[in-house]
């Protein structure tokens, strides 16, 4: 979004929640910056800046709102979907890589030089990625404060500062408060619940049709990953420095998350893997207004506002899902790859009772949160490659297929991560033996979050189509999606909805 003065304070005016996380407002006058949708009094033209991300804001010497704490505002949908090299930085450091490989890590990432890159985060964020990554320490820092009982030394280093002295400065500065006086203030929200567990809100731009996404993601439910169960959806997560576990329950303007992690340092990866798999940095309001416009599709988005891409945790088990549902049903697959993972797990167990501990897996996992059960994350590539052929249950070829995907993602060879260059990473799938259009677009509309897919092969989508009157061949199909443009992998869904 561009930062025009008037129609930025023609939003702020309005205190309109649809641009929160577009721009950050800052008042000169108080020293503090806003969401737009602040309640507080309207101020005056002459005391106003507007800014790109919380970390410019912070930057030019303002501290965060106490009132509607912009800092945890939604992300700006711009580096949720925009595939550049701007927008994969920014997911990239969402998911902690600034703090795990620093700036060097991140610039090797992405195949640019640190000055490179540091000079167009700031031409287009107002700040670097150091300062970018500070913002989100100091955000993750005051969440841990808030939530659990920790001291502020372990706090600071779970929050990725590299000091305490760092940690306490950072956070007067960011909130015109000592660590003490947050933690003192928390009176009035929600108390700790648990060691290593985190209770915290997700925001999202308004509408969010909630339950289309439980449904999805019920359908495809697998045993000891993920299931959804009265409302919530739980599932086991695979994180860089070990596991976790996380309830989320749909509520009115949030997503109520509950975590459960062996390291708090994986906080804020967590929080970005499940802010990715709900969408729910989206802006419904400019998708639901292209889709719309399509008459045979207007009724669906009248009845439906808000629905959403169902993403993923995890690229390597998006990449398996996708394998195994070529070509059978949602059903068939899902039975597949319970069979996968239950013979995984005998091994496992197997391998315990010898005294071999494998890392990672149940028994890894922080004790009983109320209502969360052992959940786990996916199998990761090496384990994949040690199953043996009996697990697949699946003809020869696919079985292959599998291996060749999980080798090329344990020798460097793929990269399905949040921050991937998203034509190399096709180009790459595509490259595989048994890996066709079908697969490696549904992994870019699902893994690598890209908003214009359109999966016309997909019988499903056709029969959706055929439902509401449009043509449902691939060919004509493909002709009559480019109205959808660039929104076509959220008008699959509906299509799907539709079927």
């Amino acid at each position: 979004m561009e930062m025009d003065f008037e129609r930025c304070y023609r939003a702020v005016d309005s205190r309109d929640q649809r641009f929160d996380g577009w721009f950050y407002t800052g008042v000169t006058s108080t020293g503090i910056y806003c969401r737009p949708s602040c309640p507080a009094i309207t101020p005056k033209r002459q005391n106003v800046r507007f800014f790109p991300s919380a970390a410019a804001a912070q930057g030019a010497g303002l501290r965060a709102c106490r009132r509607c704490r912009p800092d945890a505002a939604p992300g700006s949908p711009q580096w949720d979907i925009r595939a550049d090299v701007v927008g994969r930085a920014m997911r990239l450091i969402a998911d902690g890589v600034v703090d795990r490989a620093g700036v060097p890590g991140l610039a090797s990432r992405l195949g640019y030089t640190e000055r490179h890159l540091h000079r167009m985060l700031s031409a287009e964020m107002g700040a670097g990625p150091l300062a970018l990554a500070r913002a989100q320490r100091a955000q993750t820092a005051r969440i841990l404060i808030e939530t659990t009982d920790l001291g502020m030394a372990e706090i600071a280093f779970a929050a990725g500062f590299g000091s305490v002295r760092q940690f306490n400065d950072t956070l007067r500065e960011v909130y015109a408060s000592a660590p003490s006086d947050l933690r003192a203030a928390r009176g009035r929200r929600q108390a700790a619940i648990g060691a290593g567990t985190i209770a915290l809100r997700l925001a999202y731009r308004p509408p969010l049709h909630a339950q289309a996404l439980l449904d999805f993601l019920a359908v495809r439910a697998l045993p000891g990953v993920d299931e959804v169960r009265d409302g919530t959806y739980h599932r086991g997560l695979r994180l860089p420095h070990g596991t976790g576990e996380v309830a989320l329950t749909p509520a009115d303007g949030h997503v109520a998350a509950t975590l459960r992690l062996t390291d708090l340092r994986d906080l804020a990866p967590a929080v970005a893997r499940c802010r990715r798999l709900l969408d729910l940095d989206a802006d419904p309001s400019a998708i639901d207004a292209t889709v719309a416009a399509d008459p045979a599709l207007a009724p669906a988005v009248a009845a439906e506002p808000g629905v959403r891409v169902p993403r993923a945790v995890d690229g390597f088990e998006m990449a398996v899902r996708a394998v195994v549902g070529q070509q059978v049903s949602v059903r068939a697959a899902t039975k597949t790859l319970t069979r996968l993972l239950l013979t995984h797990q005998v091994d496992h167990e197997v391998d315990e009772a010898n005294g071999d501990r494998i890392p990672g897996q149940p028994h890894d996992q922080p004790g009983g949160a109320a209502g969360m059960g052992p959940l786990r994350g996916f199998l990761s590539a090496e384990e994949l490659l040690g199953l043996p052929d009996a697990a697949f249950g699946m003809p020869a070829a696919r079985r292959e297929t599998l291996r060749g995907l999980a080798r090329a993602v344990v020798d460097g060879a793929l990269d399905l991560a949040p921050g991937v260059d998203r034509e190399e990473a096709v180009r790459r799938l595509l490259a595989l033996p048994g890996i066709g259009p079908w697969t490696a677009d549904y992994l870019a509309m699902r893994a690598l979050g890209d908003p214009d897919i359109l999966l016309s092969t997909d019988l499903a989508v056709r029969r959706g189509a055929a439902a509401l009157g449009l043509p449902d061949t691939r060919k004509t199909l493909d002709g009559y999606a480019e109205r959808w443009r660039p929104w076509r992998s959220y008008a699959t869904i509906r299509l799907w909805r539709a079927a």
